[in-house]
């Protein structure tokens, strides 16, 4: 039987995908088909026009990407999160849930942040993980993830393609027009592996 959870979040996924090919038909055919209201994005007046216009068009593009790997990866946080947590207690990050070289690399991520001075990004030690070390948890407690996906095998390949595919989103640079298409049907893929 289906879980429902996941359901919903299949649900809410596929919904951002048709949002994003509608997005993407507008732009490429000069429309506005209405489907969500005008975005009232502050852009920093004095930088920002000073770009190249190519510039500014192909962040435009690749931020409906963006958009759509952070919204993943932060339902695969929530996944292991909520699973982790349901498995093996509150204290999941700190009672052998998470591989010791995942936990220090973490602590250590954590303090060059509060070194730094800044303000720092959360208070959930999940959330300075890696993507790669998204997908080691998930194996390394395959005994409770398991039951969520199909296929291990399946899983650590989504993930390890997923990975690559985050490269040029994260570090900016544009996709190509395979890997767009690439992106959409691994996040598919993603979703298609749960149970």
């Amino acid at each position: 039987m289906p879980n429902p959870l996941d359901q919903v979040r299949s649900f809410g996924m596929s919904g951002m995908l048709i949002t994003d090919e509608i997005r993407s038909l507008e732009k490429r055919f000069g429309l506005d088909l209405g489907h969500a209201g005008e975005k009232n994005l502050e852009r920093p007046s004095t930088y920002y026009p000073q770009f190249e216009q190519a510039v500014r068009a192909e962040a435009a593009t690749m931020a409906a990407h963006y958009e759509l790997f952070y919204c993943l990866e932060q339902s695969i946080r929530k996944l292991i999160t909520d699973t982790l947590q349901e498995q093996a207690g509150s204290d999941w990050w700190n009672n052998g849930k998470v591989p010791a070289n995942t936990v220090k690399d973490v602590k250590d991520r954590i303090q060059r942040e509060v070194d730094s001075g800044f303000t720092r990004r959360s208070d959930y030690e999940i959330d300075y993980t890696t993507f790669g070390e998204l997908a080691v948890i998930i194996s390394s407690n395959w005994d409770l993830f398991g039951a969520i996906f199909s296929s291990r095998r399946a899983v650590e390949r989504i993930m390890s393609s997923l990975n690559l595919l985050r490269g040029p989103i994260a570090h900016c640079s544009p996709l190509s027009e395979d890997e767009v298409d690439r992106l959409y049907l691994t996040v598919k893929d993603w979703f298609r592996s749960m149970g």
